[in-house]
């Protein structure tokens, strides 16, 4: 079959293919069991402090954040702080990660990762990836994350860095279309 002359100038396969790598980026996909009455899911067996699930991670504060519909939060990095979030399943959250850091083998890649919308995952965020995040619902959306570090404003000790929240483009944001 033949295509029109105009379709063959715009005509392109979708990309399939996995998501790029980031160096020390990590998503565990966790067990959700439903039942008639409801549902419970487990994020994590702590153990000293140590996450069960992911290797080396120390829990020393663990946080939650609600967002409402269309808010973009972005960009949060940090030189120490490693984070791991987590999206309930009835939320639908767009998770933009950038690595900042330089001399990484995954220096400046880009990946973008939907948390929520039916999924039970958590995804480890190491220091230097710049991470973001856009509520997609049409309801407030909440994230719980668990950090390896105190939170602290005193700047001798603060870890909470920004990147303007178009560092990327602002385009990295928009729904996908096609």
């Amino acid at each position: 079959m033949e295509l029109t002359d105009a379709a063959k100038r715009f005509f392109a396969l979708q990309d399939y293919s996995a998501a790029p790598a980031i160096e020390g980026v990590e998503v565990v996909e966790l067990k959700r069991f439903v039942d008639d009455g409801g549902s419970f899911m487990e994020l994590g067996r702590l153990g000293g402090g140590l996450h069960g699930a992911l290797p080396g991670f120390e829990v020393k504060q663990i946080n939650y954040s609600e967002m409402e519909p269309g808010t973009i939060k972005a960009f949060h990095v940090h030189r120490r702080q490693t984070d791991v979030w987590f999206v309930p399943p009835g939320d639908k959250m767009l998770l933009v990660l950038i690595d900042v850091r330089e001399g990484s083998r995954s220096r400046n890649v880009e990946r973008r990762m939907i948390l929520g919308d039916g999924a039970s995952r958590l995804v480890r965020i190491p220091p230097g990836v710049a991470h973001g995040v856009k509520n997609l619902a049409t309801t407030r959306g909440r994230i719980i994350y668990f950090v390896d570090e105190q939170f602290s404003t005193a700047p001798d000790q603060c870890d909470e860095g920004r990147l303007p929240w178009d560092f990327a483009g602002a385009a990295i944001w928009d729904a996908t279309r096609g």
